[in-house]
C-alpha cells in the first residue's frame, strides 16, 4: 500500500486543531478575537446561523412591524433557513452579472419601510459593497447586516450595523459548529447579549459537538481527509447527487444551545496561530491567481483595490455551464481540492421551495452554473495546483 495514495486535499483551507490545544485553560474566545482582529466586543454562539438567528431576533423584538429580510439570490441556504426560523419573509435579490454582490438597481427597488435588514455576503471571504448598501438603505432605517461567515480576519465590518462569523469546519477557526456576531452600537451589543443569555444549555448537542471536534483535530490532514470526507464526496458525485458532495442539504430545525467552555478554550488556543494562516494562505492565493489569470476565458473574482479579504478557496467563472461542467468531471473526484459552493441560487433547491420566492433570478443562476473552487488549502503542492491549471487550459483551448 501507498500511502500517498490516500491523500485529500479539502475544499477549504481551514486552521488544524492541534492535541495540545486541548489542554487550554481559562482562554476568553471573544476577548482573543477581538484584540486579534481589532473588533467590538463579541458574543458567542452554537454557529454562524444562530450568530443570524440572534441578531434577528433582537432586531424583531424592537421592530415588530417590519417583516422583511433582503438577501442575495447566491448565498448559503442556512441564511433562508435562519430568516425562516425567526418567522420572517425572505425577499431575494438578484446579484450583479458575474458577481455575488447585490445588482444596486434591482436592491433600490426593493427597499421600503417592512424591510428589518438587508444582508450583504462576503462570499468565500472576498468582500461585498457594503457601503453601497448602506448608501441606498438609510434613509429607510434598515439594518445592514454583514454575513461574514467565511470572512474573519478580513477587512469587515465598517459599514454594517451587525457582523457575524462562522467558526464550522473550513472556515478558518474553527470549534467544529460556532459563530461569533457583533454591533456597531453598546446599546445594540447589550440587546444582542440579552438574546444570547436566553438560549439553553443542551447537553446532547454539545456532547455532540465535543466529539466532532475530536473527530476534526485527529482527521484534518491529508490522510484523515481521505477517509472523512473523499470517499463519501466520490460516492454522491458516482450517483450525480450533487448537493451531498458539497453538503449543501439543512435540516429546519436549528440545533440551538450555548457552548462549553471546553471548546471555547481549545478555539482560543488555536486562534494565536490564525493571522499567520491566514497571511500564507492570502500570499500563496494571490500568487495562484496570478497564474490563473493567464488561462484565456477564465474570470477569478477577486476584491477591490482597497479592500483586504482571506482565502479559503479561489472562485473562478467558466464561459459557459457546459465547459465549467466538463471541467469539474475531471477534477471534482480527483483529490485536489475542486468543488462547488452552493450547488443552485435560492430558488432551484427543492427543499426550500416553500420558504423562498419561486422568482427566476437569472445572474444567481448563471453564477452558479458557471463556478467553480479551488481550494487554498495549504497542503495543495505547486504540481498539484498546475494540473489543475493545465486541465483548466486543456478545456479552455476546446472552446
Amino acid at each position: 500500500m501507498k500511502i500517498k495514495h490516500y491523500h485529500e486535499n479539502p475544499p477549504t483551507a481551514g486552521l488544524p486543531i492541534r492535541w495540545h490545544d486541548w489542554l487550554a485553560r481559562n482562554k476568553d474566545l471573544s476577548k482573543c478575537i477581538e484584540a486579534l482582529f481589532n473588533l467590538p466586543p463579541l458574543s458567542i454562539t452554537c454557529s454562524g446561523t444562530i450568530a443570524l438567528v440572534v441578531a434577528l431576533k433582537t432586531l424583531a423584538k424592537d421592530n415588530p412591524n417590519r417583516k422583511c429580510v433582503i438577501i442575495p439570490a447566491y448565498t448559503c441556504p442556512l441564511v433562508a433557513l435562519a430568516i425562516n426560523h425567526c418567522g420572517l419573509k425572505i425577499i431575494l435579490c438578484d446579484v450583479a452579472k458575474n458577481s455575488f454582490d447585490f445588482d444596486f438597481e434591482k436592491l433600490a427597488l426593493l427597499l421600503n419601510d417592512q424591510v428589518l435588514a438587508v444582508i450583504p455576503t462576503h462570499l468565500g471571504g472576498r468582500i461585498a459593497n457594503v457601503a453601497a448598501v448602506k448608501k441606498l438603505t438609510i434613509s429607510y432605517n434598515i439594518t445592514i447586516i454583514e454575513d461574514a461567515a467565511q470572512a474573519l480576519g478580513a477587512e469587515v465590518g465598517k459599514e454594517g450595523d451587525i457582523i457575524i462569523f462562522s467558526l464550522a469546519t473550513g472556515k478558518g477557526l474553527t470549534m467544529y459548529e460556532g459563530g461569533l456576531l457583533t454591533a456597531n452600537t453598546p446599546e445594540l451589543r447589550q440587546k444582542i447579549a440579552e438574546t444570547i443569555r436566553q438560549i439553553p444549555r443542551n447537553i446532547y448537542w454539545e456532547t455532540k459537538r465535543i466529539i466532532e471536534l475530536a473527530g476534526y483535530t485527529a482527521l484534518y490532514n491529508p490522510l484523515g481527509l481521505y477517509f472523512a470526507y473523499g470517499i463519501a464526496k466520490r460516492k454522491a458525485l458516482k450517483k450525480e447527487n450533487l448537493i451531498d458532495a458539497v453538503g449543501d442539504y439543512f435540516d429546519f430545525n436549528l440545533p440551538y444551545h450555548k457552548v462549553s467552555k471546553l471548546r471555547q478554550n481549545i478555539a482560543s488556543s488555536s486562534a494565536c496561530r490564525l493571522p499567520d494562516f491566514i497571511k500564507a494562505t492570502t500570499i500563496q492565493a494571490k500568487r495562484r491567481i496570478e497564474h490563473l489569470k493567464k488561462i484565456t476565458n477564465i474570470t477569478v473574482i477577486t476584491d477591490g483595490a482597497n479592500d483586504k479579504g482571506t482565502w479559503p478557496f479561489i472562485m473562478i467563472l467558466l464561459p459557459s455551464k457546459t465547459i465549467r461542467d466538463t471541467v469539474l468531471q475531471q477534477l471534482w473526484p480527483s483529490n485536489l481540492g475542486v468543488s462547488r459552493l452552493f450547488i443552485h441560487a435560492l430558488p432551484n433547491y427543492t427543499y426550500l421551495s416553500q420558504i423562498v420566492p419561486q422568482i427566476s433570478m437569472p445572474n444567481a443562476e448563471d453564477f452558479a452554473e458557471r463556478m467553480l473552487t479551488i481550494t487554498n488549502s495549504l497542503w495543495l503542492q505547486d504540481a498539484e495546483f498546475n494540473s489543475i491549471c493545465q486541465t483548466l487550459q486543456a478545456n479552455m483551448i476546446k472552446c
